[in-house]
């Protein structure tokens, strides 16, 4: 618990508290009910009279873990010990991006004079199966957004933006996920060598009209990529004309 404490002290916007939302445990005597209480209901004993004194045991000796639970250089998976607001106890999982990183970003590659949607076909470890996609990929520590777009086109397919528009930002997963994720649409100057190591089998440009089908008919069905598409068509960046808020490509917007 010494790195959690540290966190709580370090990023307290990690911890900050609503008095009507799910309130987090700092009192060690409250954490370990919490902890005893959860091990005890997944865990209520079989095998007799012996299953049920391991099961009673466990929960005193060995209750399931709460703190950071791993750390990584993209995720840290933290495990906070909370009281809902009904009064009950209980873990609540949370992944969070490592503390001062900056917005991982998704980006809507456009080509040529009809802004021709860039998809590439990922396969995902998490679902072990083949997803067409828009380019997308976490933030550098201390990196701008426009400099987190320009490196995840040129590592994906190659591409170098001349023009990008932000389109906003989303929360991908709100029960389970602290990210942030900025999206922007990027003109390109085409497409080159894909990133194959990354498991991308192959990039294709469609009309937005034919990338809006494909999300209709369930060939689209990555979060990231759907929510792109909806905002560049709210921000009418498929429209005629240059779309509003534009950033030059290598300069900062922030």
């Amino acid at each position: 618990m010494n790195r959690y404490k540290a966190l709580r002290r370090d990023v307290p916007e990690w911890f900050r508290e609503d008095p009507e939302g799910i309130r987090i445990l700092t009192d060690p005597a409250s954490v370990r009910a919490a902890r005893r209480q959860v091990t005890a209901a997944l865990d209520p004993g079989r095998g007799g009279r012996f299953g049920a004194l391991w099961a009673r045991l466990r929960v005193v000796l060995r209750p399931i873990p709460a703190g950071v639970v791993s750390a990584g250089r993209h995720l840290w998976y933290l495990r906070d010990a909370v009281r809902f607001p009904d009064g009950r106890l209980g873990l609540y999982d949370r992944v969070l991006p490592p503390p001062g990183s900056s917005p991982g970003v998704v980006v809507l590659p456009l080509v040529g004079p009809e802004a021709r949607v860039v998809l590439i076909e990922h396969y995902r470890h998490a679902t072990r199966d083949r997803h067409w996609e828009t380019v997308r990929g976490f933030g550098d520590p201390g990196a701008t957004a426009a400099e987190n777009v320009a490196r995840e086109l040129r590592e994906e397919i190659a591409a170098t933006p001349t023009t990008m528009v932000p389109l906003g930002e989303v929360h991908p997963d709100t029960g389970l996920l602290g990210h942030r994720v900025a999206l922007y649409a990027a003109r390109v100057d085409g497409i080159g060598e894909i990133e194959k190591g990354e498991a991308i089998r192959r990039a294709i440009t469609v009309t937005p009209d034919e990338a809006e089908r494909m999300v209709a008919d369930g060939r689209i069905t990555d979060g990231f990529t759907i929510a792109a598409l909806y905002r560049a068509r709210l921000a009418g960046v498929f429209e005629a004309g240059p779309p509003g808020d534009v950033l030059e490509s290598g300069t900062s917007d922030q």
